[in-house]
């Protein structure tokens, strides 16, 4: 995180030259103005305000809500997303584990945990059926976070599950197997609709979709939901499509509301009223293995993910959700995808 030890402004005179002082001059200068008259004042308090509400603390769920973050799509902010609730309902007062499906890495590596070729990972867990309390790591910056890292050998699980018994379900099988209690278990999946998707999908029993407010965000969805459809029909009828965030939202332009209102009117509640901000802040953080909820808490970035935090948790607490209330039929996301085009 950034310093925050100029907030006082510089100590030097802004034109050089001499000066002349009144006798009094002296004191006022040593007392530095009020926080909220500079900028990094300004965001220092509502860091203050946000990690105060955050850790205000939320309903906890009756048993473990394990949200699967998929989309094909890549660029979309699946793992941003992912690492960044994640934090936020942590700070919330959860126990959040976030589960690395993706090769990359990026998850793993935004969360400041080590994930090279020899770190027990998640990989052990899907091919050597290694338990999964055997890989799960603190997250070093958030108390009540953990992170089951990826490797680089996860890229050849895909080919190596095919021949594997139950194939499908092997990571369902390593959750349940988890003896440590939890609040939330987010999986974050490859941008691909293979088997690690799909294990994802079984294991889970919510999906969580990021779309950007961009041309062509909703392409492909229509292929994502059908998936869902089938898994819920033939290997997890718990499944649905509880969540959709909107991501990289830009204000300025007629695009992003567009798509914003096109989503909305398709998915009507599933929709976070929060969307999250394109964000310099949001993007800088993982070069530093942080979130953006330590690397800069009062970014409007770190607000916007609070917020969409705390709708997650309230909307999970003592709503039961209906299956057909959930379906979304593949014609229509089709019609959707084809009237933002």
């Amino acid at each position: 995180m950034r310093s925050d030890a100029n907030i006082a402004g510089p100590m030097t005179d802004p034109v050089p030259g001499p000066r002349t002082e009144s006798p009094g001059e002296d004191v006022s200068r040593e007392t530095p103005p009020p926080m909220d008259d500079t900028p990094i004042g300004r965001a220092a308090q509502l860091a203050v305000e946000a990690l105060g509400r955050a850790g205000e603390g939320l309903p906890r769920p009756e048993q473990t809500r394990v949200i699967v973050v998929a989309n094909q799509k890549g660029g979309v902010g699946k793992t941003t997303t992912t690492v960044n609730l994640a934090a936020s309902l942590a700070l919330h007062g959860g126990r959040v584990l976030v589960i690395d499906l993706d090769p990359q890495g990026n998850a793993s590596t935004a969360l400041g945990i080590d994930h090279h070729a020899e770190v027990p990972s998640i990989y052990d867990v899907l091919v050597e059926s290694k338990p999964l309390s055997e890989v799960v790591q603190p997250v070093p910056d958030v108390e009540g976070l953990f992170c089951a890292p990826a490797t680089i050998d996860l890229a050849g699980a895909e080919i190596e599950l095919v021949s594997l018994v139950a194939r499908e379900s092997r990571l369902q099988r390593a959750i349940q197997s988890y003896e440590q209690p939890l609040d939330y278990i987010l999986i974050d999946c490859p941008p691909s609709l293979g088997l690690l998707t799909v294990n994802a999908l079984v294991a889970g029993q919510e999906v969580l979709i990021p779309i950007q407010c961009e041309y062509y965000a909703l392409e492909g969805l229509g292929q994502l939901l059908r998936n869902v459809d089938l898994v819920r029909g033939h290997l997890n009828p718990t499944l649905h499509v509880s969540t959709i965030l909107l991501t990289m939202y830009d204000g300025r332009t007629r695009l992003a509301s567009q798509v914003a209102d096109e989503v909305r009117s398709h998915f009507g509640d599933e929709v976070l009223r929060t969307s999250i901000p394109r964000s310099v802040r949001i993007s800088e953080a993982p070069s530093y293995g942080q979130t953006v909820l330590t690397y800069d808490p009062g970014s409007s970035g770190a607000l916007s993910y609070l917020e969409a935090a705390r709708e997650i948790a309230l909307k999970g607490v003592g709503v039961s959700h209906d299956a057909t209330h959930a379906h979304i039929g593949a014609q229509s996301d089709q019609s959707m995808v084809e009237g933002i085009q």
